[in-house]
C-alpha cells in the first residue's frame, strides 16, 4: 500500500483503488470538501504524474475519458485548486509522492488498463438530493427532477417565468462553465421541449455564474445529472449483428479453450515487459519496478 498525507488531502493506493480524502485545511476548496472522499478504481485511471517545484510539488491523476461524470459535465475546466484529482505536496514528501506514482503506474501496467475512452461511468457522481445557491439562482436535484429558483439578482425577463421544474427525462445535456475574465459562467440544461441559444442571463434553463466562491459547487449539480443521463459513448455503440441460425444437424460449437495457467501468463507478461524495455517504451526504472512486482507473484 502507498499513502501520502498532506494538508491538502490524503491519497491512499491499495493496488486496486485510489482513495482520495480532502484535507481540512482552510485552503481546501469548497467543491473538494463537498465531494468528500472519492474512491477511484484502477480501471478508471489513464495515468498519474508528479511535478516538483521549489517549495511544493503537485500530484496529478489523469482519468480515462468518460470515466467520471464530474469531468464529463465540466469539460476539464475546473481550476487547479478545485480539481479533486490534484494534490499539493510539500517538498519534504517528494519521495513519498514518487513512490505512489511508481506503484500506480506499475499496477496500470500489470493490469493492462487501456487508455481508451470508457463506455460507462466508473465513478457514481455526487449523491442526491442536493441544492446549491450561486449566481442568479438556486439549482436543486433529487434524482428525477431539476428545480431552478431565482433570486433578486435575476434578470426580470427570466424571473418572470417563475420557478423551473425540469424532468430528467426531458434533459438531453448539461454543462458547467466557469466565469473567465469578463465573461460570466453558467450551469446550463439543454431541454428537449424548449431548446434555446439565449445567453445564460436570459435563458430560463440556465443559472448565470459571476465568478464567486460558490460557483464551483454548481458543478456538483451538473455531475449528479450527468451521471444519470445516457453515457456519451452509448450513442456510438454499434449493435452486434445477430448470430446466424443454427443449421439442422449442425455440430455444436467447440468448447472454449481452458484459461491459461496463471504461472504461464505471468511468464508471458514478463517476456512482454522485456520487449517493451528493449524497444524503449519502458524506462529502466519502470521495467525494474514492473519486473519486481511480477516476480513477487510467481
Amino acid at each position: 500500500m502507498a499513502e501520502i498525507i498532506q494538508r491538502d488531502g490524503t491519497w491512499t493506493f491499495d493496488g486496486g483503488t485510489l482513495r482520495l480524502v480532502p484535507g481540512r485545511d482552510k485552503s481546501v476548496s469548497l467543491l473538494r470538501k463537498a465531494l468528500g472522499e472519492l474512491t477511484v478504481p484502477l480501471a478508471a485511471l489513464a495515468g498519474v504524474s508528479f511535478e516538483q517545484g521549489r517549495r511544493s510539488g503537485r500530484l496529478r491523476l489523469r482519468l480515462r475519458d468518460g470515466a467520471d461524470p464530474l469531468l464529463q459535465a465540466t469539460g476539464g475546466k475546473l481550476a487547479e485548486g478545485t480539481d479533486p484529482y490534484q494534490l499539493t505536496v510539500d517538498a519534504d514528501r517528494y519521495g513519498v509522492a514518487e513512490y505512489l506514482v511508481d506503484e500506480v503506474r506499475t499496477a496500470l501496467l500489470l493490469d493492462q488498463v487501456p487508455a481508451t475512452a470508457c463506455t460507462a461511468y466508473l465513478l457514481p457522481g455526487p449523491a442526491v438530493p442536493l441544492s446549491v445557491s450561486a449566481g442568479d439562482g438556486t439549482a436543486g436535484f433529487d434524482g428525477e427532477h431539476v428545480r431552478l429558483e431565482w433570486n433578486w439578482k435575476t434578470e426580470d425577463a427570466k424571473a418572470s417565468a417563475g420557478t423551473r421544474q425540469l424532468a430528467l427525462a426531458d434533459i438531453t445535456a448539461v454543462e458547467w462553465q466557469p466565469a473567465v475574465g469578463l465573461e460570466n459562467g453558467c450551469l446550463r440544461f439543454t431541454v428537449r421541449s424548449s431548446p434555446t441559444k439565449a445567453p445564460p442571463k436570459y435563458d430560463p434553463n440556465s443559472v448565470e455564474l459571476w465568478g464567486f466562491k460558490k460557483d464551483p459547487l454548481m458543478a456538483l449539480v451538473a455531475a449528479a445529472v450527468q451521471a444519470r443521463l445516457p453515457h456519451p459513448a452509448a450513442g456510438a455503440a454499434v449493435t452486434a449483428a445477430p448470430a446466424p441460425e443454427k443449421a439442422a444437424g449442425a455440430a455444436p460449437p467447440a468448447a472454449a479453450a481452458p484459461a491459461e495457467d496463471d504461472h504461464d501468463a505471468l511468464l508471458r507478461r514478463l517476456r512482454e515487459l522485456g520487449e517493451l524495455h528493449r524497444a524503449g517504451v519502458l524506462t529502466d526504472e519502470e521495467f525494474a519496478a514492473a519486473k519486481q512486482a511480477l516476480l513477487k507473484r510467481l
